[in-house]
């Protein structure tokens, strides 16, 4: 009984009920949808090895880098609402499992910047590959018009959710000084896992 709750706890409506069917069913499959995506990203972690903090600064490190942005530890305290003592666990760890290396800072030589690997990367790509794929692969044999009633569907609900967050969107920038880092002394040449992302 009580597993029984825990598999079905994601198809619990938090809100009155929608007032047709048609509208309960499309509910329903939003809803199935958000779980299945969880569950896909979950078991990709697991299977990648890293905590859910690790899993969350690997995924945001390899933004920034893909973005051209330079990130020190302190960039990801921010990003993860994290202490500095906590991210200095979580980046050590990674350091440790090869998916970061640390560099000096081009410009500023008390600042270090954060690197992840080509390991580091295909981690995070492949957990997110999985779904986008299958994600991709459905929408594409949609008629334009069942995929036109989508879009506005989607873009609706996503309106919506944004105008009722009290906290607004995430703010872009987030970068802020590494005043403690210190220079990094190592490294010589890395193996093709742990090769900083051109």
């Amino acid at each position: 009984m009580p597993l029984t709750v825990v598999r079905r706890e994601h198809m619990h409506l938090y809100a009155r009920e929608p007032r047709s069917r048609a509208a309960k069913n499309a509910v329903e499959a939003l809803l199935r949808l958000q779980h299945a995506e969880e569950q896909q990203l979950e078991q990709a972690r697991k299977e990648s090895g890293l905590t859910k903090n690790e899993f969350h600064a690997v995924r945001y490190m390899l933004q920034a880098h893909r973005d051209g942005r330079l990130m020190g530890p302190k960039d990801l305290a921010v990003m993860l609402n994290v202490s500095n003592a906590s991210v200095t666990k979580i980046v050590d760890g990674l350091v440790k499992k090869g998916d970061f290396v640390r560099a000096p800072h081009p410009t500023d030589r008390r600042a270090q910047v954060l690197e992840p690997t080509v390991q580091a990367a295909r981690k995070i790509d492949d957990a997110y590959a999985r779904y986008h794929r299958a994600v991709v692969e459905v929408i594409d044999h949609l008629p334009k018009e069942d995929n036109d009633v989508l879009t506005r569907t989607l873009e609706q609900v996503t309106n919506a959710l944004t105008a009722t967050d009290p906290a607004g969107a995430f703010e872009d920038e987030y970068v802020v000084e590494d005043e403690d880092a210190t220079d990094d002394d190592s490294d010589d040449a890395q193996p093709p896992n742990l090769r900083i992302l051109a």
